[in-house]
């Protein structure tokens, strides 16, 4: 991919400061036309490609359904409205070859609805492409910590 390493690291950077910006519709548009939001169930220990269920697993198409249900207000769920920060450490740069590249970042995910937070732990895996206008998401891979334990609702996106 020959991508310099700050272009990769900001990427990733402002894809998490859309989301706590909730600017939904941006964030969505950083997804390659055939990108994946993955959040395995077993986390780090699925493997990709593995017939098992997952907690999320959802296409562009998928996440424009429920960018639409948040705007429009048609989430039950989100009265009152939830709120998300992610805090992020330093993304690693895995690999870069034949127009992709490999990032893994450790995160602190919070999100709070009324008086309720919850505080997620884990690392992302984002495989990024390039695009003639720029990079793409080809698959955000959220590995939890606690993953395959009993989770609490999760409304957004870690």
């Amino acid at each position: 991919m020959a991508t310099d390493t700050k272009e990769l690291v900001d990427f990733v950077y402002r894809e998490a400061s859309l989301l706590d910006d909730e600017r939904f519709d941006e964030w969505l548009a950083l997804f390659a036309e055939d990108g994946r939001y993955w959040v395995p169930l077993e986390g780090a220990r699925q493997e990709q490609g593995q017939k098992r269920n997952s907690i999320a697993d959802e296409d562009r198409m998928l996440l424009s359904l429920r960018i639409e249900r948040l705007r429009a207000g048609l989430a039950h769920s989100q009265q009152p409205r939830s709120a998300m920060q992610h805090v992020l450490q330093q993304p690693v740069v895995l690999g870069q070859a034949e127009g992709r590249a490999s990032l893994r970042t450790p995160f602190i995910y919070a999100e709070s609805r009324g008086d309720e937070v919850i505080t997620l732990h884990g690392h992302y895996i984002h495989e990024l492409v390039r695009v003639p206008d720029g990079l793409r998401i080809a698959l955000k891979r959220v590995n939890l910590v606690i993953a395959s334990s009993r989770l609490p609702m999760i409304q957004l996106f870690p």
